[in-house]
């Protein structure tokens, strides 16, 4: 792609993301329903904001990831095309920076010490990790019989962001009392495991066949279950505002 080529794509992409960021930047609102979805039942005015501050984190870059993906040399050719694979993949690279910066400790006070290590099934179950595993691996091997070396590697590369972001999740600072910083774990790890086999979905089902449809619908229900809160942990928001 010429440079004028790609400057137009970045500033239409770029343009975009700005408005999906104007749409979606969280308010108290966003952050209990946040909380509740993910099992802090009734959240408090004390907790809200650490949500918030959770979703402003990755939602921040958005803007910036549809501007700069353009610009990469090839990077149109590796991830395609598709809306849904762009989408997904400055999302996974919206919680990898923002996973990050989380890196950093936290200036409020700590309120109770979780003594017993934790790790990653504490946060992402068994069965997500291998239902993750089996579609990603499902897709690499269809498209290494294709010779797709290219969208392999951005697979591959989907997934090994995938499981860093996992790791981050389970080593990062503690955030606001236990229950939401258990929450907001979790939703990382599952949320990060599920966008690695949304990639699977999107770039290693491509040809326009019965076998390879019914693989597509399979990994995207899969994608599904795993960034969803397990029934459990689904709280409902009553007067906590």
């Amino acid at each position: 792609m010429q440079l004028d080529s790609a400057l137009a794509v970045a500033g239409i992409t770029g343009l975009f993301g700005l408005i999906i960021l104007v749409v979606l930047w969280p308010g108290e609102k966003q952050g209990a329903r946040l909380l509740a979805k993910w099992g802090v039942r009734n959240p408090t005015a004390d907790q809200v904001p650490v949500a918030v501050r959770y979703l402003r984190r990755r939602r921040f870059w958005y803007p910036w990831l549809f501007l700069g993906l353009p610009l990469i040399p090839g990077a149109t050719n590796l991830v395609g095309e598709r809306t849904a694979n762009s989408l997904v993949f400055v999302v996974l690279l919206g919680g990898l920076a923002a996973e990050i910066l989380a890196q950093r400790p936290s200036r409020e006070p700590r309120r109770e010490a979780v003594l017993a290590p934790r790790g990653v099934l504490d946060f992402a179950p068994l069965w997500t990790i291998i239902v993750s595993g089996l579609a990603t691996l499902a897709a690499l091997v269809h498209l290494a019989v294709l010779r797709q070396w290219g969208p392999l590697a951005v697979t591959v590369g989907a997934a090994a962001v995938s499981w860093i972001i996992v790791l981050l999740a389970v080593r990062r600072p503690a955030a606001g009392d236990p229950e939401v910083d258990q929450a907001l774990r979790v939703r990382s790890a599952r949320v990060a495991l599920g966008l690695g086999t949304g990639t699977a979905a999107t770039l290693g089902w491509t040809v326009g066949d019965f076998t390879s449809f019914l693989a597509f619908v399979v990994t995207v229900a899969a994608f599904l279950a795993i960034v969803g809160p397990p029934p459990k942990q689904r709280a409902k928001i009553t007067a906590a505002r």
